[in-house]
């Protein structure tokens, strides 16, 4: 399985690729275990390098508690904490209740981890009109800022943050929208239960713009926020959708969180449409390998809460910052031909 070979930037919609790194769970490992060694300090000067390790105190924003995809950020997140820990260092999570109030709230969680005296925050970037103000007054107090799952680095780089880890979410849906064009869908329901939140979006443009390709169209079904997690609701939302636009042919979900209530609304509609979902699950990887679903979009989720934290610990500690950005962790499209690779991990809680 390759990541890089999905990910072919082209013309100035792609620049902000340039400088691309990939990175796996293995190398971040490396990283964070090179940075325990304190003949690896020095670095920026803008850095906290040489602050006694049992100081500092990074901060992490992130989704809520029952959010499927946030808890194996989270899984990477504890893993990575492990090593600042070691130090007497401090890792704290603040997570988000839900997502009905998606910007404000994040921009008043930014508020609060500036309140907690944080050496270095990490905050996704969902709603930039919410957000952008909050991480501005933090950039500006001084504070090293890595936005992470949510964003581009364009906007990271103009916000003066130190980098972007995670994917591009327009090619990861553009990967989607190609996936389905090549499978033979012509008209694709892309199922947003999170509306407003820009990454979001982006994956259904990209799912549009992909599926065009060879002919097809796709329409957003955006939900109310109110929905997302209510697997009832999303269900009975999905099919309805099917039934009342027959001549839909592929369902796509942009959080895996709702691949369960699109399956179950596949199921109860007698839909034949082909099926992908943004994030995966043992279930996913099964019905995967049996046929009844094309793909899942995967962008490792553990790689971003896992080298997020790692990132930030070597930059406050140490001094040490990577200059290879973005830090792209995805898009890779997981099919029946590659899914075997990826089984271990799903079950393990890192995939």
């Amino acid at each position: 399985m390759s990541l890089s070979k999905l990910i072919k930037p082209t013309g100035t919609t792609r620049k902000r690729l340039r400088n691309v790194l990939l990175v796996t769970p293995a190398i971040v490992a490396v990283a964070a275990l090179t940075a325990c060694s304190p003949q690896n300090g020095g670095g920026s000067a803008s850095s906290t390098g040489g602050t006694s390790a049992s100081n500092v105190n990074l901060v992490v924003i992130g989704g809520a508690s029952d959010d499927v995809f946030f808890s194996t950020v989270k899984r990477g997140i504890d893993d990575a904490a492990k090593v600042p820990e070691a130090s007497g260092a401090k890792v704290t999570y603040l997570a988000l209740k839900n997502y009905d109030n998606l910007g404000p709230d994040v921009a008043q969680l930014i508020t609060n981890a500036l309140g907690m005296k944080p050496s270095a925050i990490a905050v996704p970037d969902w709603v930039p009109t919410a957000e952008d103000p909050a991480i501005q007054s933090v950039i500006a107090a001084g504070i090293p800022v890595i936005i992470y799952n949510a964003g581009t680095w364009d906007q990271a780089s103009k916000l003066g943050a130190m980098t972007y880890i995670g994917t591009d979410e327009y090619l990861a849906g553009k990967a989607a929208g190609e996936a389905l064009g090549k499978a033979g869908s012509k008209n694709a329901s892309c199922v947003n239960t999170v509306p407003g939140s820009t990454n979001l979006e982006d994956r259904c443009s990209g799912v549009k713009d992909g599926i065009a390709e060879t002919g097809g169209t796709s329409s957003e079904l955006a939900l109310p926020a109110t929905s997302f997690g209510n697997a009832t609701a999303v269900t009975q939302a999905i099919k309805s959708n099917l039934q009342q636009n027959t001549s839909i042919d592929a369902v796509i979900t942009v959080g895996g969180s709702d691949s369960e209530a699109a399956f179950a609304a596949l199921t109860q509609a007698n839909s034949t449409a082909k099926f992908i979902t943004f994030g995966n699950s043992t279930t996913v990887d099964a019905r995967i390998q049996a046929g009844t679903q094309l793909a899942f979009i995967d962008q490792q989720p553990y790689a971003q809460g896992f080298y997020s934290v790692s990132a930030l610990w070597q930059y406050v500690a140490y001094g040490l910052e990577l200059p290879t950005k973005p830090i792209l962790t995805g898009p890779a499209v997981i099919t029946k031909d590659n899914v075997a690779a990826v089984i271990s991990g799903s079950a393990a809680g890192v995939r």
